[in-house]
């Protein structure tokens, strides 16, 4: 197993593996499919938006991938959810955190409960992207007109592609969010792109974690992601 940092003092890491070269890669290939399968709903959702489809080869064929765009996002995100769903289940810490919201706006997270590799935040975009992923799944297959949609009545077909429309809105609101955030948190970037974070942005944003990974690099044997 790869060490988690690397040291210029035993015990005191001056880098922490963040992520992976293996979760960057799925992080951003699920990036990569949302912007397309965003971009692809966005030409089929209103004639003003019509002009995306170029960037799809055309109406018919941006009406062809955007289904499909939508499954690779979704198999992508299942990638990332398999490996780090235990980490994202809420915690009595995490409502703490979240009743202290003034403290995380105004940057005083020492007065917070040492937070574990996600915080609530963060947990709380996973499980709201997980359900609208499941909602736009469902409602996607009953209007996908080439394979389903002759299995409903109109009034379904009609009242799913609404729900349809509705949660890819959220799920956009949602994402912008996460990005905002990553953003606003310096150093989150980074720890996306090159998958490494000072030990002092550790401390700061996610002692818990932090404390996990100085067990790990002195005992190796001990497993912490």
């Amino acid at each position: 197993m790869t060490d988690p940092a690397t040291s210029s003092t035993p015990g005191r890491p001056s880098l922490i593996v963040r992520y992976t070269p293996e979760e960057r890669t799925r992080h951003w290939l699920t990036a990569l499919a949302f912007v397309l399968a965003a971009l692809s709903g966005l030409a089929l959702f209103h004639p003003a938006l019509f002009g995306l489809s170029g960037l799809f080869g055309g109406g018919p064929w941006t009406r062809i991938l955007h289904p499909f765009l939508g499954l690779v996002m979704l198999l992508a995100f299942l990638s990332i959810a398999a490996r780090q769903h235990a980490r994202n289940r809420m915690e009595p810490r995490d409502w703490q955190w979240l009743r202290g919201y003034r403290d995380v706006i105004g940057n005083r997270e020492e007065k917070l409960p040492e937070v574990g590799r996600y915080n609530a935040g963060q947990k709380i975009i996973y499980h709201l992207s997980a359900w609208l992923l499941l909602g736009l799944l469902l409602t996607g297959i009953v209007i996908w007109r080439s394979y389903f949609a002759g299995y409903f009545t109109l009034g379904v077909v009609r009242g799913a592609a609404l729900l349809h429309a509705l949660f890819a809105f959220v799920l956009v609101c949602t994402i912008i969010v996460h990005i905002y955030a990553a953003i606003w948190v310096k150093g989150s970037v980074r720890a996306m792109t090159r998958g490494t974070v000072t030990a002092g942005w550790a401390f700061k944003h996610h002692r818990a974690w932090y404390r996990e990974m100085l067990t790990h690099a002195a005992n190796p044997r001990s497993r912490a992601n």
